[in-house]
């Protein structure tokens, strides 16, 4: 059984696109488990998995052991789950952060059932806007990188990062407003 999986990674990194649909075959039940586990959330998983096979495609002549293709692998799906759970955390961080500078600013304070009300409204905003501004706010906002270091991310102008920024800001406000109208 190992030295036929041997064989599968050794063709497949060689190139043999059936040997390696073989090693997804084989794998990728343990791999949404993997990221099930570590995620909680089956879409998540279900990205992470696809991602991952995606990942060990283009990195697979990196692998210094066929025999270790299983272990290397699931460091390949850990590693990936530990980016997005980092990057849930940011954003609920600054979700968070912004529901309690808003609440005090709209209200001079609110109780936990509008703090919710208020996160679940801004989550509602940032899904509305376009991927362009969703992904300007997320890296300045979120992320805190400068303008200029989303620009070159990005490979846009300064200025365009800037005038993105500042509509989805203007977006999520007027969202913000019209849900405190209701």
């Amino acid at each position: 059984m190992e030295s036929e999986l041997y064989t599968i990674v050794r063709k497949a990194k060689q190139g043999d696109h059936e040997a390696f649909r073989q090693l997804i075959a084989r794998f990728k039940g343990q791999v949404f488990r993997h990221a099930f586990a570590m995620l909680h959330d089956r879409m998540e998983a279900e990205d992470v998995t696809q991602e991952a096979f995606v990942k060990a495609y283009y990195s697979l002549h990196s692998l210094d052991s066929e025999y270790a293709f299983a272990s290397w692998l699931t460091r390949i799906v850990t590693n990936l789950c530990y980016t997005r759970a980092q990057k849930k955390k940011r954003e609920a961080a600054w979700i968070t952060e912004n529901t309690d500078v808003i609440s005090t600013t709209v209200s001079g304070g609110i109780g936990p059932i509008e703090r919710k009300q208020m996160q679940m409204t801004i989550e509602e905003g940032m899904e509305r806007l376009s991927v362009d501004h969703r992904t300007v706010i997320v890296l300045r906002d979120i992320q805190g990188f400068t303008y200029e270091e989303i620009a070159n991310i990005l490979q846009v102008p300064v200025g365009t990062v800037k005038s993105r920024i500042s509509a989805a800001r203007l977006s999520l406000r007027k969202h913000l407003e019209t849900r405190e109208d209701c």
